[in-house]
């Protein structure tokens, strides 16, 4: 029941068995199409993060935004080949060289099962995030509009740094195999 329910969130596709692993994108173009469906998919859960900013209930914000973006950064993940079971089908010097460079960015969450753990001390860094949207709903409906746009810009910067991070490990991983070939 609860896959049914998140294969419905906007920009999410329905879970793929394991046999059906997409690997990384095999060119600049399918790597610049694959960056752009993942800003949409951050753009629309960003909104959704936004509406729960909105919402005048302490603490339910950031569980809906634990729960969107720990989903989200599966789901980038999946679509550039970063999953770890993804990385795993890869050719040794592949998988090697898509660790050291994940390890070399300092990235927390490409190549990694995403924890709410992990979500939650990414979320904790943007601390500020959490204490303006917490002031700002004092204030009645404007108060609510400004927590929503600081939920909106948190939540895609996040996201997007993920992305970008992903497209660097992905450039680095196609010179990689341009070079094994």
């Amino acid at each position: 029941m609860l896959d049914l329910l998140r294969n419905r969130l906007p920009g999410r596709k329905p879970t793929r068995p394991s046999a059906e692993l997409v690997l990384i994108p095999a060119s600049e173009q399918a790597l610049h199409a694959v960056r752009r469906r993942c800003r949409q998919m951050v753009a629309q859960r960003a909104l959704l993060s936004a509406g729960a900013s909105a919402l005048p209930i302490m603490g339910v914000d950031i569980a809906i935004d634990i729960h969107l973006l720990s989903h989200l950064i599966e789901d980038i993940n999946a679509e550039f080949g970063m999953t770890p079971q993804q990385i795993e089908k890869l050719q040794p010097k592949l998988k090697v060289a898509a660790y050291s460079t994940i390890v070399g960015l300092g990235s927390t969450l490409v190549g990694r099962m995403v924890t709410r753990e992990l979500m939650l001390k990414i979320l904790t860094r943007s601390g500020v995030k959490v204490v303006s949207k917490n002031a700002t709903r004092l204030v009645p409906i404007a108060g609510q509009m400004v927590s929503a746009a600081i939920g909106f810009s948190a939540f895609r910067a996040i996201g997007n740094r993920h992305i970008e991070a992903c497209v660097k490990v992905a450039e680095e991983m196609l010179k990689m195999q341009s070079a094994i070939e």
